[in-house]
């Protein structure tokens, strides 16, 4: 498997990437894998992400890009 690391500013590996053939592949192998990224996720946070998705569907020129939001945050720290 070829794992690249990925890791902070500090050199702390935060992430590992996987090529996207290998992990269909161990998905097929392992078909739980797929079951258990969502099984963790408390209905109250799909909940959310919905209401806000529908929310941006209606309204999509309210949206921000990250990079401006970001700047809005930081601005207010």
């Amino acid at each position: 498997m070829k794992l690249q690391y990925i890791s902070d500013s500090q050199g702390i590996t935060t992430g590992v990437y996987i090529p996207i053939t290998e992990w269909n592949a161990l998905k097929s192998k392992y078909a739980e894998i797929e079951q258990e990224e969502t099984d963790n996720i408390p209905q109250w946070h799909k909940d959310v992400v919905l209401d806000r998705l529908a929310s941006f569907k209606k309204n999509p020129e309210q949206a921000q890009d990250f990079d401006t939001a970001l700047d809005e945050i930081e601005k207010d720290l």
